[in-house]
């Protein structure tokens, strides 16, 4: 009873550990929680319009939001805007709404409880503004106002963490993704190439567009832009940040793969002057796609198809048009952040923010303290591939060295409702998760059949890290929780202390949550040894010295 009782409330100090460590404000949880104003609507549609003024750097455009009522309606809705953003004006089936500012929230007063649930219904937003400039993307996010090397505009965004509505209004949670996708309508200089997600179904002449000058009079105009609109429709469900443009001087060229669901269209779009050594280095994305379905299960996007855009930022995962700025090196901008060797033989850009097609943008995490599941089990996909593509002892030598690189400062899953991720750990401990699981499986086959069977269960859905945890543990025959909960709960990496006395060797894990358990085998020259360490001191009959060999492939500290 009273080592039940201990158990409980080391489990119960850990997760308070976890859940007190920051102060939240009340934006903080209106951006972060399904509250009054957007629990009873789900968005079905967008329709984004966005006219660009690169003299001034800013925009001005309007969304159309398609929603369902799927519960008990509020008098008030809430839109995300962004602060320097403006909402302009608000219309429901054409009805001009009231739309009262709250900081980054705008709350839109109607007598929506008259709605019934099943009710279909378009929103009409109209705004303009001057985003905000991102200072160091893709991790500090905004507008990159840039230009290339011939000095012509080079401009596009990255908005994951800072979110979408930093440029366009919208629902701004990751829970609730447009089931009936996306229409995204740019309009830029002419000259000048526009990309988005999905495919483009056509674009407008050279055309003006007017603003209402700033007087008294309001029949003043002024030409605020002159360029061309560039149509791109979205079939699938989309993440709000995976929403994109990218405008410049771009080449395009076209390609197919014929994959697990037929025949995907590949293109690609890089500066002008960079395709000659971008043919050559994106010879990599039809065998990383042949690996990932292999791994991982059919291409999520089929209907959009699979696109490679160089940005003038690092990368990020937009769905369907996968930003690339690598600079055409190998590794992380030639660098190994796994320090094995393994990660200069591929380009880390091109394959890590590919997985997330799968893990991030198929499977989404509802609530972003769970991005773990984006992250790690993209993060992993780099094993996958670099086994693939150079053999398993590589692949295994790639993840060994991602484990050593961890800051154990916070646990790995955030705080819930309050829009917080957890400990940027959420990469390489989160890998190290999935591959623990794969050695404690000990069955390869059966571990691929656990990730496609994922990508199957969980198919263009937002999930909770206990979804995971659930279809694991019921896939792999075993009781994973406390491996989640060391990993994911805490920030303790599991400490194996030894010591040998006589014949016998005695073990134990310390820093460990209560249930945990790794067995694994140990040797020594040719003798070899099962054991399962816990938090309990275990022994073992041991005559072969002190030079103990320990599995390479958990994510523990040995002390003896």
């Amino acid at each position: 009873m009273y080592k039940s009782f201990y158990s409980i409330l080391i489990l119960m100090w850990y997760l308070l550990m976890a859940n007190t460590t920051f102060a939240y404000t009340h934006a903080d949880t209106l951006r972060g929680s399904n509250g009054p104003g957007r629990n009873w609507w789900d968005v079905q549609h967008y329709g984004l319009n966005v006219v660009f003024n690169m003299a001034d750097k800013s925009i001005f455009g309007s969304v159309d939001i398609h929603f369902e009522v799927t519960g008990t309606a509020h008098d008030s809705m809430q839109i995300d805007l962004q602060q320097p953003m403006i909402l302009d004006s608000v219309k429901l089936e054409g009805k001009l709404l009231e739309a009262v500012n709250d900081s980054n929230v705008w709350w839109l007063k109607h007598p929506f409880h008259e709605l019934p649930k099943g009710t279909n219904k378009k929103l009409q937003i109209y705004y303009h503004g001057s985003p905000v400039t991102a200072k160091r993307p893709p991790w500090d996010g905004g507008f990159i106002w840039g230009k290339d090397s011939t000095g012509k505009p080079w401009v596009a965004v990255a908005c994951q963490g800072l979110g979408a509505s930093a440029w366009w209004p919208c629902k701004d949670a990751q829970w609730d993704e447009p089931e009936q996708g996306a229409d995204i309508n740019i309009f830029a200089p002419n000259g000048l190439e526009v990309v988005s997600n999905g495919r483009q179904y056509f674009e407008t002449g050279s055309d003006r567009f007017y603003q209402v000058a700033p007087s008294t009079d309001s029949t003043k105009t002024h030409i605020i832009s002159e360029g061309h609109g560039s149509h791109w429709k979205v079939q699938n469900p989309i993440n709000n940040y995976d929403i994109t443009f990218y405008i410049g001087d771009y080449v395009h060229w076209h390609d197919t793969l014929v994959g697990e669901k037929g025949v995907l269209d590949l293109d690609y779009y890089v500066l002008r002057y960079n395709q000659e050594k971008a043919v050559q280095q994106f010879e990599v994305v039809k065998p990383m796609l042949h690996c990932f379905e292999h791994w991982m299960g059919p291409y999520p996007f089929y209907e959009d198809g699979y696109k490679l855009v160089e940005a003038p930022y690092l990368g990020m995962e937009h769905q369907s048009a996968i930003a690339y700025g690598n600079e055409y090196k190998m590794g992380y901008k030639g660098k190994d952040l796994s320090n094995s060797g393994v990660g200069l033989l591929f380009d880390f850009i091109i394959v890590h923010e590919s997985g997330h097609e799968w893990f991030g943008n198929s499977i989404t995490a509802a609530d972003i303290a769970d991005n773990w599941i984006h992250e790690g089990i993209t993060t992993y996909s780099e094993t996958l591939f670099s086994e693939c593509a150079f053999g398993k002892d590589k692949g295994y030598e790639y993840i060994r060295g991602q484990m050593k690189e961890e800051d154990n400062d916070r646990p790995v899953i955030g705080d819930y409702g309050v829009n917080h991720e957890g400990s940027a750990d959420m990469y390489n401990k989160g890998a190290a998760l999935i591959h623990t699981i794969r050695m404690l499986m000990n069955d390869d086959e059966k571990f691929r059949q656990m990730l496609r069977g994922m990508n199957k269960e969980f198919y263009h859905s937002t999930v909770t890290t206990k979804q995971v945890e659930d279809y694991i543990n019921k896939f792999s025959g075993m009781d994973l929780s406390p491996l989640f909960n060391q990993y994911l709960r805490t920030a303790d990496i599991p400490m194996l202390e030894y010591y040998i006395k006589g014949t016998k060797l005695y073990y134990h894990f310390a820093n460990v949550v209560p249930g945990f358990t790794l067995p694994m085998m140990i040797s020594s020259g040719e003798y070899a040894q099962k054991i399962a360490p816990s938090a309990d001191w275990k022994h073992v009959s041991w005559d072969q010295g002190y030079n103990i060999t320990f599995p390479k492939d958990f994510l523990i500290t040995v002390k003896q």
